[in-house]
């Protein structure tokens, strides 16, 4: 393609599958140009881009592992070479294993850095670094084109219990790196959380479990996929927006979990 594509692009990490899908079709749906980042997930992420083209006016699929440094570095500009601009990130993918205190190594928690914490920042980096090319001067950048990347976080964060812990690490970093990140990047980035509370089941909750848990919050609800996806959509769009989170969760957060829900 040699002219950048007519639509804003936004890159998506795990959109192959689960929340990451709902967030891109959200998107699409929304008139944005989605990227399609997955791991091991090829042909879910061919039904994604599939399923975006048909509600949008483009979308492409580009494999990365994100533990992987120089994979992660060569990301954005894969997506550059084919779609030729990147307006926004949003950083979905996430590793989620199970540890304790008691069960805690620096193999676990380096696992989850590279992919929950290193590759969201170096892909901001990326972003950036497209922006000020496409932005020299900062005075020449237009407020409607200011880049955007929305960072996945947890309601954990703000109601912390031991379980998962290399994992809650992870996310507390990408939370700090949120801040720092909105005040580096500024005026070409604006960055954002968004804390979704329980939203998807898992091969560790049955249907009946997941119902009754979804329930615990003071609103009676947690999150669906599509409120998370919202939420993503309100943070692009919003002009004055960045250094701070939105928990989308019910009210989870105010609320007080000995356990994570997939243990409790």
């Amino acid at each position: 393609m040699s002219t950048p594509h007519p639509a804003p692009v936004v890159l998506v990490t795990g959109a192959a599958r689960r929340l990451g899908r709902e967030i891109a079709l959200t998107l699409a749906a929304a008139g944005w140009c989605v990227a399609v980042h997955y791991r091991d997930s090829a042909q879910d992420a061919i039904t994604t881009v599939a399923d975006c083209a048909r509600l949008t006016s483009g979308a492409a699929a580009f494999h990365c592992d994100l533990a992987n440094e120089d994979a992660v570095r060569a990301l954005l500009p894969r997506v550059l070479e084919q779609l030729c601009r990147v307006d926004a990130l949003v950083n979905s993918a996430s590793n989620f294993e199970h540890d304790t205190p008691a069960t805690f190594s620096f193999a676990a928690l380096e696992k989850h850095l590279r992919s929950n914490t290193a590759a969201p920042v170096l892909l901001a980096q990326a972003l950036y670094q497209h922006m000020q090319a496409r932005f020299p001067q900062e005075s020449d950048v237009p407020a409607p084109t200011t880049g955007v990347v929305v960072n996945l976080l947890d309601q954990k964060l703000w109601n912390q219990n031991p379980d998962f812990f290399s994992y809650t690490l992870s996310k507390a970093a990408l939370e700090a790196a949120n801040t720092m990140l909105a005040i580096a990047l500024s005026p070409r980035l604006r960055v954002v959380g968004v804390a979704p509370g329980l939203t998807l089941t898992s091969y560790l909750l049955d249907d009946a479990k997941f119902a009754a848990l979804h329930k615990m919050s003071p609103l009676g609800r947690s999150s669906t996929a599509q409120d998370v996806a919202s939420a993503v959509l309100f943070a692009l769009q919003n002009q004055s927006i960045t250094g701070t989170t939105l928990l989308v969760d019910g009210g989870q957060h105010l609320m007080r979990f000995a356990r994570d829900f997939s243990l409790m």
